[in-house]
């Protein structure tokens, strides 16, 4: 599973839930944030002809457009080492922060954005 950048558990709905009408986020609402996201990513590799997006950064510019804080890195450390994470998932799981942290509209990396992207990637390794 290390070539696999995002893993979803679904659970199974309870039939009342099947019935229920909720209201979600709309679709053009998440095109529209989505759109946001990229737009922040190619901006941000504007001076890098090579990138277009997150899912194109290498390791060499993972240190440089993902700098971690004491507490971030303390968390994906400790990831690592609790999970067996390769470097490779190591990198992946960067990346997609990264992505996560554009769609919240932060330049920074952050802590609670690397800890959602490590739940996506380490699903099958948690139960």
């Amino acid at each position: 599973m290390d070539r696999i950048d995002l893993q979803v558990v679904v659970g199974r709905l309870k039939p009342e839930e099947m019935t229920q009408i909720t209201e979600g986020e709309p679709s053009e609402q998440v095109r529209v944030r989505v759109e946001q996201a990229r737009d922040r990513a190619h901006a941000r590799f504007q001076s890098e002809t090579a990138l277009q997006c997150n899912a194109d950064m290498q390791s060499r510019h993972l240190r440089h457009w993902c700098p971690l804080d004491d507490t971030t890195q303390g968390l994906l450390e400790n990831a690592v080492r609790k999970l067996g994470l390769s470097a490779r998932a190591t990198d992946r799981i960067l990346k997609v922060g990264r992505t996560i942290a554009d769609l919240d509209n932060s330049d920074t990396l952050q802590a609670q954005h690397v800890a959602e992207a490590i739940q996506y990637r380490t699903i099958d390794r948690m139960q």
